[in-house]
């Protein structure tokens, strides 16, 4: 028997136009509503960008002028006191060579008038005249220039400062030595090194815990255990727990216990790097072929050579992977912990920032960029050729 023609299909109308949806238009009034409470909250003012542009303006500059190398500069220098309190005068003070420099008083009070004049100054030369109290903290009172026969002459307030007896100290540039390393490279290079193996000596601590703790953290070797469950949810607590504190906390955290320096970066670095790697490779072990550990286990085989013949060939090439990355984190994370003490030279640029000493930490930050991308080079040849 024939079946029956089922006839045309109902004709279908034309599909839904999205802009005709109210469940679209309820979902753009949610998303405005979120973004434009989040503006308030987060108090986003994009007119402060303008209005605080100048006080960054120094430290942009000097990112194109970092101190990296100097020159040892030749100085000719005398020097006079100048007495607080209108007492007995200081002992007279002297020079180099035959350069002299005289005030118009030795005595006096904060804010009076002083003239100084050096002659014996080698001639049409640039030169700076300091102000330095007893304790020997100097302030600039003036640039100067000699005239061709080597004189000159500047006059100046006398500062407000501590302490009685003060010396004004005239310094003219006579010339310049080769260029050479500035110390604050030296300082940088070896804060930089300090750093590197900061991250180094926190990532091998968090591979030498990692690692036995992330067969604990694997579901498909311990479920099947007595215990098994147990062991496995503590284990991945133990690293989601860890993992949920910043480095930079624990950095503080280990600063009070064990006090400042780079140790309280290792164990920051450390701690935080058991976790994170903990769960890479409790994952990497979870996601590996099930089909030779069950061929390994038909044979009788105990739950060690289980690991050492299945597990072990197929994850090694990720724990590899996923330690060199933790490692490139780590050097990166040590900048930051330097700011809370941790050591490195994060502590070191916090020292330049808050000093006001912008060439300086410019000279931290390029170095910086330059080691991590290098680390990065290597790596990614690493991985490269291991993976």
């Amino acid at each position: 028997m024939a079946a029956e023609d089922p006839g045309p299909e109902p004709a279908r109308g034309p599909p839904a136009v999205w802009y005709r949806s109210w469940r679209f238009y309820l979902v753009l009034v949610l998303v405005v509503w979120a973004y434009a409470y989040g503006w308030r909250v987060t108090q986003i003012n994009l007119g402060e960008l303008w209005r605080g542009a100048s006080l960054i303006e120094p430290f942009a500059r000097s990112l194109a002028s970092p101190d990296v190398v100097t020159r040892e500069l030749h100085i000719q220098q005398a020097t006079a006191p100048f007495y607080y309190g209108g007492a007995t005068p200081p002992p007279a003070a002297g020079g180099t060579g035959s350069a002299r420099l005289t005030l118009s008083r030795s005595t006096g009070s904060i804010g009076d008038r002083v003239t100084a004049t050096g002659e014996g100054f080698a001639p049409n030369r640039q030169g700076m005249l300091w102000w330095e109290n007893q304790i020997g903290q100097r302030q600039q009172l003036g640039s100067l220039t000699t005239d061709a026969q080597g004189r000159l002459s500047l006059t100046f307030a006398a500062p407000e400062v501590l302490g009685t007896r003060n010396l004004v100290i005239a310094e003219v540039v006579t010339g310049s030595g080769p260029l050479r390393p500035s110390r604050t490279l030296l300082v940088v290079l070896d804060r930089m090194v300090e750093t590197v193996f900061l991250a180094l000596m926190g990532t091998t601590m968090g591979v030498l815990f990692a690692v036995p703790l992330s067969f604990l953290g694997a579901k498909n070797l311990v479920g099947h255990l007595p215990a098994g469950t147990l062991v496995y949810a503590a284990t991945r607590a133990f690293f989601n727990i860890t993992r949920s504190i910043e480095a930079l906390v624990l950095a503080i955290l280990f600063t009070v216990w064990v006090g400042l320096g780079p140790f309280a970066g290792v164990l920051a670095l450390g701690v935080h790097s058991i976790a994170s790697l903990g769960k890479l490779y409790s994952e990497a072990i979870e996601s590996i072929d099930a089909g030779p550990i069950e061929a390994i286990t038909a044979t009788g085989a105990s739950a060690v050579q289980v690991v050492r013949y299945a597990v072990v060939p197929q994850i090694v090439p990720q724990f590899i992977a996923f330690t060199i990355y933790r490692w490139d984190i780590n050097v990166r994370f040590s900048t930051v912990i330097g700011f809370v003490g941790g050591g490195g030279i994060g502590f070191v640029l916090q020292q330049y920032i808050n000093l006001l000493q912008w060439r300086q930490a410019a000279t931290a930050l390029w170095m910086i960029a330059v080691v991590v991308a290098a680390l990065d080079y290597a790596s990614a040849v690493v991985r490269e050729r291991i993976v």
